[in-house]
């Protein structure tokens, strides 16, 4: 058995394992801390109106057996638990099916909760994060060494993430071919960081190498995760620092994380630490692993064929298990940031000297004088879709209007979601919202003022409403 099992790489197989099980902690903890809001029983999409109109086959999840807000708690607590535990070492010290078991039940935990999680969950880091979660199973414990096929199959996922994001950019806007794109993305993406002002601010010059090394990074050092070492090492080295500057520079949830994680598979420190043999797996093992390798290849052909083609999709799941997908990433950089302002007022009738106050909330851009925060890779979900919103009312056709309906009624789970309610001691009378274009000061309005933005009224997006049982009195 000796092909198996590649016992140089013991030590990347722990730093994997563990990094991966801590950003399961983080998704289930963000699951558990949000969903009474944004899609519980009395949530902006309700996940029990969802599940009336969609079959289990299509969505599978143990909620199309029953759903309440408890259970969903529960089953968020207890992946986080899990996760938590698996981070400490419980997967190594348990025998293998046991280990592959917790690992199994944390991936079929999360796919329940994303299956119904509607457009809060429809971005590609979750299902880089369950595809992820399932080859994870199959990569054994203490009991073996580290499958040489499932790290084969992880250095092919980590191959689509980047490439499939490298081609998406330059078959796409055309600053990624002029290396301008960079001028742009930092003041333009969905949710900047704290250092994002002054990545912004960098040289222009600068900002053009920054594009071109991401062309090479993500266009052609993934081929060199299929070389032999030291090579693949030098080349997952190399993505592991492109993500951690994108780290830097704003807050995408777990995507770069996740990525990073998934080089440290690569990364081979046998002349550091040794090799650590180990007994040769179970027949049932190495067979599990066998066709799963199997599985997961032929099912690599609609992503691959979307990687060829010229209308090449961005993040998409071809099954609804999330088993082998499509990944890639600002394939269009925005030149002009647009953001929504909510605000709301107590005056019975609104006139033109009524005095609005701004809701303030947690991670996107509102009150100018505020910086940025680090919350990668904790995902804000609303804040998110908030950033989609200013794109185009489209994107929230389903959730503002609840949304704003929950701020008039000064619902708590709501309440929660925000950073600031300047209506703590009774809701609202009236809501409305506005569209502000954004941009970052330069350093000499910074010093001036204190502001990080400079923010323009564009036009009224929401006209002020009130609760419908409140004008009907």
């Amino acid at each position: 058995m000796e092909w198996f099992t590649a016992p140089d790489l013991w030590l990347s197989r722990i730093l994997f394992q563990r990094g991966l099980a801590g950003l399961y902690c983080v998704a289930f903890l963000s699951a558990a801390l949000q969903f009474r809001a944004l899609m519980g029983e009395r949530g902006m999409l309700p996940v029990p109106e969802y599940l009336r109109r969609t079959r289990p086959r299509h969505a599978p999840s143990l909620f199309h057996w029953r759903y309440s807000d408890r259970l969903f708690a529960t089953v968020a607590w207890t992946g986080a638990a899990i996760a938590l535990a698996l981070v400490a070492g419980a997967g190594d010290a348990v025998p293998l099916p046991v280990s592959m078991l917790l690992w199994f039940v944390l991936w079929a935990l999360y796919l329940s909760i994303v299956n119904v999680g509607q457009t809060w969950y429809s971005f590609g880091w979750e299902s880089l994060l369950l595809e992820t979660g399932f080859l994870a199973v199959f990569l054994g414990n203490a009991d073996t060494g580290p499958p040489v096929l499932v790290l084969f199959l992880l250095r092919w996922l980590l191959f689509r993430v980047e490439f499939g994001a490298g081609l998406i950019k330059i078959r796409g806007d055309r600053c990624w071919r002029n290396l301008t794109c960079l001028y742009h993305h930092h003041e333009t993406q969905p949710m900047p960081g704290p250092l994002s002002w002054f990545f912004h601010h960098l040289p222009r010059p600068l900002h053009r190498v920054e594009a071109g090394a991401n062309h090479v990074v993500q266009l052609f050092v993934p081929f060199l995760l299929f070389t032999p070492q030291p090579v693949a090492t030098f080349a997952a080295c190399l993505m592991i620092a492109t993500q951690l500057w994108l780290v830097l520079s704003g807050n995408f949830a777990w995507l770069n994380w996740l990525t990073i994680v998934l080089a440290v598979s690569v990364v081979d420190a046998s002349a550091l630490t040794g090799a650590h043999p180990r007994p040769d797996p179970p027949l049932w093992y190495v067979v599990a692993v066998v066709a799963v390798t199997g599985f997961v290849l032929v099912r690599s052909y609609r992503p691959v064929r979307n990687l060829l083609s010229r209308n090449q999709a961005m993040n998409r799941s071809y099954d609804p298990f999330h088993l082998v997908n499509t990944y890639g990433a600002f394939g269009t950089v925005g030149r002009v940031r647009d953001e929504i302002v909510v605000e709301g007022t107590d005056d019975p009738v609104p006139h033109a000297g009524t005095v609005w106050r701004e809701y303030g909330f947690r991670g996107k851009p509102g009150d100018p004088r505020r910086l940025p925060r680090q919350f990668a890779p904790y995902h804000l979900r609303l804040d998110w879709l908030m950033w989609f919103a200013a794109l185009s009312p489209g994107y929230a056709r389903d959730w503002f209007g609840p949304f704003v309906e929950r701020l008039l009624d000064g619902d708590r789970d709501t309440l929660r979601l925000l950073a600031h309610n300047p209506f703590p001691d009774a809701p609202p009378t009236h809501v409305r919202a506005r569209l502000y274009r954004y941009r970052y000061t330069t350093w000499r309005e910074l010093r001036a003022t204190g502001a990080w933005w400079h923010r323009t009224l564009l036009r009224e997006y929401l006209p002020p409403i009130r609760l419908r049982e409140r004008a009907d009195r």
